[in-house]
């Protein structure tokens, strides 16, 4: 603890508490959880294993508040509970470290009655049971119970433990779940030792009072170095705070997050975004890892304003990505730093001519197949972005010089760029695929929802060479118990090219899946598909592979 104690007018008191008074601390507002806080994360195993370390008696680390008269924006609503707004004129404590396990215990344990039971896990993850009168203790003893029904008899409800009354009842019952007078007896000892297990628990409290909320900010940062750290963007909001106002700056762009992705776009991650405000409040180091305090003081002047511009550009870029490059889904951007760099050029550029688009567009198309952005370094972004804004400005040119077409992609796998950059070109060459009963197939939809699906294999035995090529697979819904290769070869025996030409099928390569020859037709039909990306390539004056196929490289961000 020597770091907290080291920083300027913070007062550091270790306290020990009683939980059921930090719980009851909670439930009057008195103790918050401040916005800039990460949300609540844990997995419901972990729930339970807290309540069972509670009652072998093993501690649950430090809890590290902040107590201050400063104002500062805080959740309404921890472990699924309303709390009441924080006493006027008090000082308030806010939870700087412990909140998923406070979220936790206070969702549990302060659980009201009448709240929601159902299969939901939003529900019943709240809803904690001890199982009364098991021998078997080696494992976590405690459960969930993931149904509407009633729970059985012998299970303890945590929610019970703190309450006098409410634990009353449940031991009234017990007699009644019981074959014996003895048996009643021995669950309601075991549920009184547990329920006094909660109530006797102690919580050790770090109280830091006074300084500022950077410092606090600061605090946290370094004890919190292990488990859920906070993400840049979690960082940078609560160190601006101050000018930011209670909508906090991730409040702003989860806002535009959900923004975008109504509009059918799907979702652009928080960090595209953030980077994205970075740039547009006149940052260029991006990508930096460390030092947000360092960022958070130099941009928090134009931190506001860069929301609002961010706000406005991404539509203007998704627009653009949809319209004109014909990129129809987040998801499918090769990388994400295309998004930030496309914002840049439609910030400082005003009102772009049609030259510049049609650059702007080649530069997409390059970069996506070039694989310009893999592993991309902090100066390589900061050059980037300082390019882009030159452009935007009419200074000077894109340079695409050195840059060169990757190879077809060996595999499918939406991890890779390269294999993105392919289905953007496919989704555009056949805009109408149609399906064996000669309906047409809707691949947006479907891929907004299951992409790995979307694309089903067309030979599915194991061990054939070049199975894993996006030559592969295929978009087409056929009926129960027809494989897409027998569909293929029935269209071909039918001359119904029509629907082998909306996928870029030949006839030529079905030969081979009528004599088995799987391989072959792989072979045939990746050349077939490769030749008609490598003209489009071209068509964009892009310079391609010196080979036909090449390893499909893990490298989106």
């Amino acid at each position: 603890m020597g770091d907290i104690e080291m920083v300027k007018d913070i007062s550091v008191v270790p306290e020990v508490h009683f939980l059921e008074e930090v719980l009851e601390r909670i439930s009057r507002g008195e103790l918050r959880v401040p916005k800039f806080q990460r949300p609540f994360l844990w997995r419901p195993d972990q729930m339970l294993q807290l309540f069972d370390s509670m009652e072998r008696g093993y501690p649950m680390g430090s809890l590290l508040i902040w107590e201050t008269t400063m104002p500062l924006a805080s959740l309404d609503v921890i472990g699924g509970r309303s709390i009441p707004p924080a006493p006027e004129g008090a000082k308030v404590a806010y939870v700087l470290d412990g909140h998923q396990r406070l979220s936790t215990l206070f969702g549990v344990l302060h659980r009201s009655a009448d709240a929601p039971q159902s299969a939901q896990q939003e529900d019943w993850m709240w809803w904690v049971y001890r199982p009364l009168g098991r021998s078997d203790h080696d494992g976590v003893r405690y459960r969930h119970w993931k149904s509407g029904e009633a729970t059985p008899g012998n299970f303890l409800p945590m929610r019970s433990v703190l309450g006098t009354l409410d634990f009353l009842e449940y031991a009234r019952k017990l007699s009644d779940v019981s074959d014996s007078r003895e048996e009643a007896d021995s669950l309601t000892n075991e549920s009184e030792r547990i329920a006094k297990r909660v109530k006797n628990y102690k919580v050790s409290v770090v109280k830091m009072e006074g300084g500022t909320l950077r410092q606090a900010i600061e605090v946290f940062s370094r004890i919190n170095s292990s488990g859920q750290k906070m993400r840049p963007d979690q960082m940078v909001s609560a160190l601006t705070y101050e000018v930011t106002g209670p909508e906090t700056l991730s409040d702003k762009m989860e806002e535009i997050k959900e923004r975008v992705a109504a509009s059918g776009f799907g979702e652009i991650p928080i960090m595209t975004i953030f980077q994205t405000v970075l740039a547009l409040s006149g940052e260029e180091d991006v990508q930096r890892d460390t030092s947000w305090e360092t960022m958070a003081r130099k941009v928090q002047d134009q931190l506001t304003t860069a929301v609002e511009d961010a706000d406005r550009i991404l539509q203007e870029v998704v627009e653009f990505l949809r319209d004109e490059v014909r990129v129809p889904l987040a998801r499918l951007v090769p990388y994400n730093i295309q998004i930030m760099l496309l914002a840049v050029f439609f910030h400082f550029s005003g009102n772009a001519d049609a030259e510049q688009r049609d650059k702007l567009r080649n530069w997409f198309w390059t970069t996506s197949l070039a694989g310009t952005f893999a592993g991309a370094t902090t100066t390589q972004v900061r050059n980037s972005i300082q390019q882009m804004k030159a452009f935007a400005q009419g200074k000077s040119g894109l340079s695409f010089s050195g840059e060169r077409a990757r190879a077809f992609p060996a595999r499918f796998d939406l991890r890779s760029a390269r294999v993105r950059a392919y289905l953007l070109w496919d989704l555009q060459t056949f805009p109408e695929r149609k399906n064996l009963d000669g309906s047409i197939a809707n691949v947006l939809e479907q891929l907004a929802t299951a992409h790995t699906e979307t694309y089903r294999h067309i030979i599915t035995q194991s061990g054939v060479p070049g199975a894993s090529s996006p030559a592969n697979r295929i978009v087409m819904t056929t009926p129960p118990g027809v494989s897409i290769r027998q569909a293929l070869i029935r269209l071909a025996e039918e001359g119904r090219t029509d629907i082998l030409d909306s996928h870029g099928v030949s006839l030529a390569s079905i030969e081979h899946l009528k004599v088995d020859d799987y391989t072959s037709f792989i072979i045939t039909h990746q050349r077939e598909v490769a030749a008609r990306e490598r003209q489009f390539i071209e068509s964009l004056g892009i310079e391609s592979a010196d080979k036909e196929v090449g390893e499909a490289d893990i490298d989106t961000e």
